[in-house]
């Protein structure tokens, strides 16, 4: 899966932009990655959203321990892979049908959070237990929402384009080519919401994240990581 964002919708990491300034590498603009994904996934479905926002996904090689799915509800867009183990449970919490999948509950746990404010965006991730990710774009209040489980299981990854659009991705290889050095995978435990602070932890969301920069040798031009002894320690 694969989604785009202007800056008029995400402000670009100052730590994404940095890793890129510290070690300049090749970049391709967003639509140059919107085509490289659809014309390497020939069944690919791409959507675009406005001037400002684009995601694409398929099917193909994915795994059945963590499928990938797509719903449009509400102008409220949203991309999933994985599977929740309490889906049952959280089906009734939110009063919906039994045939609701994962990417139809996101959604209305969004709605949850965004109509019956103050609702706590850590709270509503929290919630979620399974191995997941998750890309979501709420066209009337241009507001982001990505969420990646505790324990990262399902892989995510963002960067920033040639033309400073920020990507994210569950393919590496593929932003690795079109973001260069401004490149990172998403902190596991964390959720990056625009209408609310940016990037946090939901299990700690008072905890400071913090990006330590990578060695030359990795792919990644930084690490964002909770802060805690062990990031202190790195830090040091």
């Amino acid at each position: 899966m694969l989604g785009i964002f202007s800056s008029a919708v995400v402000t670009p990491p100052e730590e994404l932009v940095a890793a890129g300034c510290r070690t300049p590498s090749p970049k391709i603009t967003s639509t140059a990655l919107v085509n490289r994904f659809l014309e390497s996934n020939a069944c690919a479905v791409s959507v675009q959203i406005g001037d400002h926002v684009k995601l694409s996904y398929t099917h193909k090689s994915e795994s059945a321990l963590q499928p990938r799915s797509f719903a449009v509800k509400d102008d409220i867009f949203c991309l999933f892979e994985g599977v929740l183990d309490n889906l049952g449970s959280l089906r009734q919490e939110y009063g919906l049908a039994k045939s609701a999948n994962e990417v139809v509950l996101v959604i209305e746990a969004y709605k949850t959070l965004r109509d019956r404010a103050p609702y706590p965006p850590s709270h509503v991730v929290g919630h979620l237990e399974g191995n997941f990710a998750f890309i979501l774009f709420d066209k009337c209040t241009s507001t982001l929402f990505v969420a990646s489980d505790q324990f990262g299981k399902v892989p995510l990854f963002w960067g920033i384009t040639a033309d400073g659009y920020v990507a994210f991705a569950d393919d590496a290889d593929l932003l690795k080519g079109a973001c260069g050095k401004s490149l990172a995978s998403f902190p596991q435990g964390c959720f990056f919401f625009t209408a609310d602070g940016g990037l946090r932890s939901y299990e700690h969301p008072k905890n400071t994240i913090t990006a330590i920069p990578a060695t030359d040798e990795e792919i990644w031009g930084t690490k964002f990581m909770v802060e805690g002894p062990t990031v202190l320690a790195a830090m040091k």
